[in-house]
């Protein structure tokens, strides 16, 4: 299992964006340049977190992105699930209707069909998944936020801070 590296794209940004004042936003370019990500990759990142209501974005040339809602309110699924879509990491194929033991027998009596689920197997494996997905929605940004307060040298989130309000004040 993996996730595109577009979710941690996504994450780094949006942890730029949770000090963003209301009336402010932060720009693509400014964003994609900080990180030393491309802009047009971090554009299609932007634009499913837009897409899912995480991330407003403000047109023109002073425009940019900011929170649609609080750090509080978006959780690490939440943007998972905008940027790699609803699909379930499992997926059952169905592969006992080749087994050659079975390949003989009725299959209208079977429970593990892609449409059934009471596969076991199926059933374990998406419980994990559920499991992990709980976990993540219990990690919001601002649970990130005050993390990265106490990892990182306040040095380091305050320059952050700084270089985004230079570039907006440009």
């Amino acid at each position: 299992m993996q996730y595109s590296v577009m979710v941690e794209y996504a994450l780094h940004s949006l942890v730029y964006l949770i000090d963003v004042p209301e009336e402010e936003s932060i720009g693509i370019k400014d964003l994609s340049e900080f990180q030393g990500l491309s802009e047009t990759y971090l554009s299609k990142v932007l634009g499913k977190l837009s897409k899912a209501g995480i991330v407003s974005s403000t047109p023109g040339v002073k425009g940019g992105y900011k929170l649609a809602k609080s750090p509080e309110e978006i959780s690490f699924w939440d943007v998972i699930e905008a940027v790699e879509g609803v699909n379930p990491i499992f997926q059952c194929k169905n592969i006992l209707k080749h087994n050659l033991m079975y390949s003989d027998n009725d299959w209208s009596n079977c429970t593990c069909t892609s449409g059934n689920p009471s596969c076991t197997i199926n059933i374990t494996m998406l419980e994990a998944e559920e499991y992990m997905r709980e976990f993540l929605r219990n990690k919001t940004l601002a649970w990130l936020n005050k993390e990265l307060d106490h990892t990182l040298p306040q040095k380091v989130r305050t320059d952050a801070r700084e270089y985004f309000i230079r570039k907006n004040t440009n």
